[in-house]
């Protein structure tokens, strides 16, 4: 505050000094003993009144701040971002009323002197505003940060568009102005002084319009830049997959609004990418992707799908046997294994069933050899399941053929899963599978569909029909050295 006030005061002295012609310019010799006395005693009681004015709107924000209590204080955080405005209103204040009583002094003397302290002393108040206006607002930024948490929306600060043209009209068009009013009072000849006379005025006027422009232009794009780097740092972070990245709201403008509106953005983009996975871990990343780009119309379409089921064997004496912690932690460690190999093979598990699982081979995105991929997870998961769950028996059984594959339910409450004859094949296999010496069984149809390669690992047995279908299913079971039985 006090350097913008000592450019301001430096800026009207020159101007008195070099900015009107020779005859008419003030020099430090010539300036009268009363306008010294005044200048004196009024630059003190400036200082007090500046120095307690300023204390009184900023000490309740410092100590707002400082604590960090009562956050929500409205009074405060309204206070907190108009206080770079509040500030430059005391300036102008101060210098509107020590540029009045100088001009009231100087007009004892002569209209002239008193037009152009008027003059000076108004310039000098407009300098001093814009600098100290800039300077405190990057000064309390921090301030800043804390009082727009809660409600960037609200925020009172003057636009980008005001900020450049204030700055426009203080550097460019206040000195232009000036300039043409020196022609204008010589052309009426209140200005008592030939062409040459002006030059040194004019000469001043378009060089110190020079330097403050720039001084104004460094200030304003500071001032919007610094926020547009942040974002772009900031975007730069989410477009690498970086989310939990934020930035801080220190402007009370529309580049508030735009930082607060980034936030809001990431904000969402973030608890979207938690609902998706959340979403990708119920139904499975494949079926989330397929719903995010095509939606969740209710209804489904055939499809060519493998089929894998898998049970544990005696889950009810399980249960009684053992506490259900226990049998939380087994059957996590049987799903994790079930998920793992099925994930390997292309497959996703549509369904948790108790103790059971459904794996879908060619649904919802199609999937080369399905019926393949199907078995051959069948038989990697007889063993690894052996390896993890030790002495816990399982039965899995193996399908493959046309079924209906979409979205079932209510428009309120849906779910993705695969309905048809290879899903029933699949269960009752499982059941059989049981009292299999592998615990494996599939159709002779899900064999015939596979690639050579993964056929190659079955042997096509007897028919029997199973439980609920009325037709006979051939069974495959696979080329492995058997499991004894309990």
């Amino acid at each position: 505050m006090l350097r913008a006030n000592l450019i301001g005061a430096l800026f009207t002295f020159a101007f008195l000094r070099f900015g009107m012609p020779p005859q008419d310019s003030f020099r430090l010799g010539e300036i009268t003993t009363i306008n010294q006395v005044i200048f004196a005693v009024y630059l003190i009681i400036a200082m007090l009144v500046g120095g307690f004015l300023s204390i009184q709107l900023s000490l309740p924000v410092l100590i707002w701040h400082r604590r960090r209590s009562r956050l929500d204080n409205e009074g405060a955080r309204r206070r907190a971002l108009a206080l770079p405005m509040l500030l430059s209103v005391v300036n102008a204040g101060l210098w509107l009323v020590g540029g009045a009583l100088f001009t009231l002094v100087n007009l004892t003397v002569s209209n002239k002197n008193a037009l152009i302290v008027a003059i000076a002393s108004f310039i000098g108040a407009m300098v001093t505003c814009a600098l100290s206006y800039m300077q405190a607002e990057k000064v309390l930024r921090p301030i800043t940060v804390t009082a727009m948490a809660n409600d960037p929306d609200s925020a009172i600060a003057p636009s980008v568009t005001t900020r450049i043209t204030a700055f426009w009209v203080i550097s460019a068009v206040a000195p232009m102005l000036v300039i043409v009013g020196l022609i204008v009072l010589h052309r009426l000849d209140f200005i008592d002084t030939d062409a040459t006379g002006l030059e040194r005025p004019i000469l001043w006027m378009a060089l110190s319009a020079l330097a403050f422009s720039l001084l104004a232009i460094i200030r304003v794009v500071s001032a919007i830049n610094d926020p547009i780097k942040q974002l772009r740092r900031a975007q730069s972070k989410v477009s690498a997959g970086d989310l939990d990245v934020s930035v801080k709201i220190y402007d009370g403008s529309d580049l508030g609004l735009l930082q607060a509106g980034f936030n809001d953005m990431v904000a969402d983009l973030r608890e979207r990418q938690t609902l998706r996975n959340l979403f990708g871990r119920y139904v499975g990343e494949d079926v989330a992707r397929k719903a995010i780009e095509t939606g969740t119309e209710l209804g489904g379409e055939e499809r060519y799908v493998g089929v894998l089921f898998v049970d544990i064997v005696g889950s009810t004496r399980l249960a009684v046997n053992r506490p259900p912690r226990e049998i939380v932690d087994l059957l996590n460690e049987f799903f994790r294994v079930v998920v793992a190999v099925v994930g390997k093979h292309g497959g996703f598990v549509n369904k948790f069933q108790g103790d059971a699982a459904l794996a879908i081979f060619g649904a919802p995105l199609d999937l080369d050899d399905f019926a393949g991929r199907a078995l051959a997870s069948a038989r990697e998961l007889r063993t690894e399941l052996d390896q993890t769950l030790g002495d816990t028996d399982i039965g899995i059984g193996v399908s493959a053929g046309k079924a209906i594959a979409g979205h079932i339910g209510a428009e309120q409450r849906l779910e993705y899963t695969v309905i048809g004859d290879p899903v029933n094949e699949a269960a009752r296999l499982t059941e059989l599978a049981k009292d299999e010496p592998t615990r494996v069984l599939g159709s002779a149809r899900a064999v015939f569909l596979a690639s050579n390669a993964e056929a190659a690992h079955w042997e096509i047995g007897e028919g029997v029909e199973l439980r609920g279908r009325g037709i006979e299913t051939l069974l495959a079971r696979p080329l492995t050295t058997p499991v004894a039985q309990d």
